[in-house]
């Protein structure tokens, strides 16, 4: 099981890679909409990076309440936590 810190490390580098952000821009507590100004289609494309990352099909309704970085690792982590409980 990845550690919640593995899990924001790969997500920082994805959110750095994906729409060209500054490593420095990434922090938990960064919005992705406010701060990282990351749109709908945008976090489409994050979600489907999640799932390669996960390796398990990612349900909308899992991101639903996600607004910042920490909530995506958060989501992430649950879902991962999930498998190993499975």
């Amino acid at each position: 099981m990845k550690t919640r810190e593995e899990i924001y490390n790969h997500l920082r580098n994805l959110l750095v890679e994906l729409f060209e952000l500054q490593p420095e821009q990434v922090t938990p507590e960064a919005n992705l909409y406010e701060d990282l100004d990351i749109d709908s289609i945008d976090a489409v494309d994050l979600i489907l990076k999640l799932k390669d990352y996960t390796g398990r099909k990612i349900q909308p309704q899992a991101f639903k309440h996600v607004r910042t970085v920490n909530d995506v690792v958060d989501a992430v982590y649950a879902l991962l936590a999930q498998d190993s409980a499975a």
